[in-house]
């Protein structure tokens, strides 16, 4: 029988019982303990093992937090290696420090159209593959040093601005300043440095940071995400961004999430703004969706969005380190999704083009003395806080129009979630005279629109007039046959569209909304 020595020195059998009970020459003389023969063991016995139990689990703890740190470190270290970094503002001194936890926060958010990710990867046909490319999206995004408002302002590409001068910093080579430039153009000019400092001439600020994707960002994030969700009033093919729709609500990544970013014939008047408006719906239901499972909470959701993002990512130095980023994540986790404002910049037509844009001077003024100021935009007007008629009463009445109600007629489109409410709404306008009125049930819509066949332009007026409907929402339609009365989520009760919090001079809508497209009939 092989034979062992005890830390003490005793010999013992390698077969003999790991416990033994002690013998009675040595044992301690404890009152009242018993042998494991006669009953239970001794209480030192207890109190040992308790100890050996403490120790083990001390070094699993231990062993555990030491693994923790050390994959939370490599996950760090290989998200800082994913990231790109240039200049930050190349057409003056740049933005002082600040605390990503409690400052206000301006970053400017660019989409390039060029099709090389930081992998050197080629997306698509069109030879875009090399250069910077010109900012296909424009978004400055403002977070609140309290941290209940964010506001994202959209800068169509066609907006004519001042450019300053910039110098190149792989070249040396500087731009020559511009009176009216377009401003998707600057990135050429050595970087997203020089659209940071276009817009931080335009609009008084002084950005912070800047993160510029590229197409694959777009594509990989929605597929990350699992689908985001859009909606479309009619069908859409689009031959030139591929975008292919049914009409009503549909989840798209991947490609399909591209083209509904990118598209310009689908939606609205077929340009730039259209476009936006397709984008700050996406945004919104992207916020939505993040907000409804947690994401911004989950850190491995959170790791796999990190990660994707920051592949296809190109930030300033001071947003090149990874825990910036989830500092931003942390802010905006608990911001209500009816604060989060999506507005586009006022603008124009310019007078020379009508094809492009310049800023509405008067317009933009109040917006961007909100962001010096650190104010949200979700503060409710004077007009959105007086209480609507209710639904029972009749729709204000205008000037006589000339026109007879009688012969106008008006297809009733219920876009709200009350199955009762193109009943209401006829009914106000029977009571008005408009005896032609139809209901007819839509998929949602967030804003009530007036469409009008030839010849009824009076009559659309008249029905603008009496339900509060902006003058941007009364269009003519070829295919409308009298008038087509689209009743949104702002006419959802009473008589009167209700005016949004984010005021009637912007356009936009905040991320709680739930948003639909209208086809541009291109």
């Amino acid at each position: 029988m092989t034979r062992r020595t005890s830390p003490e020195g005793a010999d013992s059998a390698s077969d003999a019982p790991s416990a033994t009970v002690p013998d009675a020459a040595t044992a301690p003389d404890t009152a009242g303990s018993t042998n494991e023969a006669d009953g239970p063991h001794p209480a030192g016995r207890h109190l040992g093992n308790a100890r050996r139990r403490l120790r083990v689990i001390a070094i699993v703890i231990a062993s555990v937090l030491v693994a923790a740190v050390a994959f939370v470190a490599v996950q760090v270290f290989r998200l800082q290696s994913n990231v790109a970094t240039m200049p930050l503002n190349l057409g003056g001194e740049s933005a002082l420090p600040v605390d990503s936890s409690t400052d206000p926060l301006q970053i400017l958010v660019l989409g390039t159209d060029t099709r090389t990710g930081n992998g050197g990867e080629f997306i698509g046909g069109e030879d875009l593959s090399s250069g910077e490319g010109n900012s296909d999206v424009m978004m400055l995004v403002t977070l609140s040093a309290d941290r209940e408002n964010v506001t994202v302002v959209s800068f169509p590409r066609d907006l004519l601005v001042p450019l300053p001068s910039c110098t190149d910093p792989e070249t040396g080579e500087s731009s020559e300043e511009m009176d009216l430039g377009q401003l998707n153009g600057a990135l050429q000019e050595g970087g997203p440095g020089c659209t940071v400092a276009a817009i931080n001439n335009l609009t008084g600020l002084s950005v912070d940071h800047f993160m510029m994707a590229d197409f694959n960002a777009v594509k990989e994030l929605s597929s990350t995400l699992g689908g985001v969700e859009v909606c479309v009033e009619e069908p859409v093919d689009d031959e030139y961004s591929g975008l292919s729709l049914p009409a009503g609500t549909s989840e798209v990544e991947g490609d399909q999430a591209l083209a509904f970013l990118r598209t310009r014939h689908s939606f609205g008047d077929g340009g730039d703004t259209g476009r936006i408006a397709a984008q700050q719906s996406f945004l919104a239901s992207m916020a939505r969706k993040v907000r409804a499972e947690g994401t911004l909470t989950n850190l491995p959701k959170l790791y796999a969005i990190a990660d994707t993002v920051t592949r296809n990512l190109t930030v300033d130095e001071g947003l090149s380190q990874p825990t910036e980023l989830l500092k931003i994540a942390d802010r905006m986790k608990n911001v209500d999704l009816g604060n989060i404002a999506f507005v586009t910049v006022p603008t124009a037509p310019w007078v020379e083009d009508p094809n492009r844009l310049v800023l509405d001077e008067e317009g933009a003024a109040p917006l961007f003395e909100a962001l010096r100021e650190d104010r949200g935009l979700t503060e409710a007007t004077p007009e959105a806080s007086t209480p609507a008629p209710s639904s029972s009463s009749a729709p204000a009445t205008p000037e006589a129009p000339a026109i007879d109600p009688a012969a106008v007629p008006v297809l009733v489109i219920n876009a709200t979630m009350n199955a009762d409410r193109a009943a209401e709404v006829q009914q106000l306008l029977v009571d008005a005279g408009y005896s032609q009125a139809t209901p007819y049930e839509s998929v949602p819509a967030e804003t009530t629109q007036i469409l009008f066949g030839t010849g009824y332009d009076a009559a659309a007026a008249d029905l603008a007039a009496r339900f509060g409907v902006p003058a941007s929402q009364v269009q003519f339609s070829a295919t409308a046959v009298g008038i087509e009365l689209l009743v949104g989520a702002d006419l959802a009760s009473g008589s009167r569209v209700v005016v949004p919090p984010l005021g009637s001079d912007l356009q936009g809508q905040t991320a709680d909304q739930v948003t639909c497209q209208a086809s541009s009939g291109f």
